[in-house]
């Protein structure tokens, strides 16, 4: 289960990837908004936490960016020292889903991931099945016939908007816009990720499931 810490202070950053580390998590650090988006356009996390000072725009912006314009469920917790009731309720009318005041233990920051990521039934959501093909965006396991199959991020993400449009066609514009948002590189990168995606997920199984709709985009069936 991956963890994205978004946090500018590094000795804060490290005690808690130490700790959630040591419970089992995997974890990515962000130390303003901008690496955070990018981190979250290219990479699925069960859960974020979010400091509310960090360069950029601010936590509370940065998540209301989140939840608005890319239109992501995923469960925040943000991390502040700013306790008074104010900002606590502009934390939670920006969508966070919990909100913790610094100083605090990271025994009691490992029990509220817990509690939160219990609350959003996420081991369900995050599963997605094509007929034999298995992905699961909390633990970024992909399976096909109970096959394993290793995956780096980008094609990952790739298998993943597929999977959750398929049997629909997701053209090339909205695909790269998924995996790599606004900043994302020419088609030839897109086409190479496609070529490596199809050499684990097609070619050891003999029947392909990654379609090209030539003009139109590209998508996973059965047919």
């Amino acid at each position: 289960m991956s963890i994205l810490i978004v946090e500018d202070n590094v000795e804060i950053q490290l005690n808690i990837a130490d700790y959630l580390s040591m419970k089992g998590y995997s974890v990515d650090f962000a130390s303003d908004a901008f690496t955070a988006l990018h981190l979250l356009s290219t990479n699925s996390y069960a859960l974020v936490l979010l400091d509310v000072m960090i360069p950029g725009l601010d936590g509370f912006e940065l998540l209301t960016k989140i939840r608005t314009d890319c239109q992501l469920s995923i469960p925040v917790i943000m991390l502040t020292a700013r306790g008074e009731v104010a900002d606590r309720l502009r934390g939670f009318e920006a969508g966070a889903d919990d909100y913790l005041v610094k100083p605090f233990s990271l025994a009691e920051l490992h029990a509220r991931v817990k509690a939160v990521l219990k609350r959003g039934g996420n081991v369900v959501d995050d599963t997605i099945t094509v007929g034999e093909l298995f992905l699961n965006r909390n633990t970024f396991k992909v399976s096909r016939a109970g096959i394993d199959i290793s995956l780096n991020k980008i094609g990952f993400r790739i298998l993943e908007q597929l999977m959750k449009n398929s049997p629909s066609v997701v053209s090339r514009e909205a695909l790269m816009q998924a995996v790599w948002g606004d900043e994302h590189p020419d088609s030839d990168s897109l086409r190479s990720h496609l070529h490596l995606l199809r050499k684990e997920v097609d070619k050891p199984f003999g029947r392909p499931l990654i379609k090209t709709i030539r003009g139109v985009g590209f998508c996973i069936n059965e047919e």
